[in-house]
């Protein structure tokens, strides 16, 4: 059975834990969990894998997803602008969330057939299986 492995781009443990908190979690933005990072489902059916990853507020131009030596890499970067202006003064707000996930994928998944949709705040990567995975095993009776 294949597995795929994930790792996340943030600071590892590096800095331990602060305060009975770990260090990216003091500052993960708030619309963004496990450590300021979308929260992942990886489901694996007879003709693939399907990753869901949950990201809503985004649109679909605000990702990159990028597969190189069998890893498949899924980013963000969303930046927001605000501005109110009185007879006084001027207020400008600047938020910025990115993330990055990062999965190493079996030698069974077909590279040049993935594929990723973004609909109601999920982006789905279907992760077909070459059709050689796809065979069913054979049992080889002993003589």
């Amino acid at each position: 059975m294949a597995t795929l492995v994930k790792t996340n781009g943030n600071f590892p443990t590096l800095f331990g834990n602060v305060f009975g908190k770990d260090f990216n979690e003091l500052f993960a933005p708030a619309n963004l969990t496990n450590y300021g990072v979308p929260a992942v489902n990886i489901v694996e059916g007879e003709s693939g894998f399907r990753l869901e990853v949950a990201a809503p507020g985004l649109k679909k131009e605000d990702f990159k997803i990028n597969l190189e030596n069998n890893v498949l890499s899924i980013s963000a970067q969303k930046e927001q602008k605000t501005e109110e202006t009185t007879e006084k003064y001027t207020r400008k707000e600047f938020s910025f969330n990115s993330f990055r996930r990062s999965f190493t994928l079996p030698n069974t998944i077909d590279g040049e057939k993935i594929v990723a949709t973004y609909t109601d705040g999920v982006l789905n990567v279907e992760l077909p299986k070459k059709e050689e995975a796809k065979k069913t095993p054979r049992l080889i009776e002993i003589a």
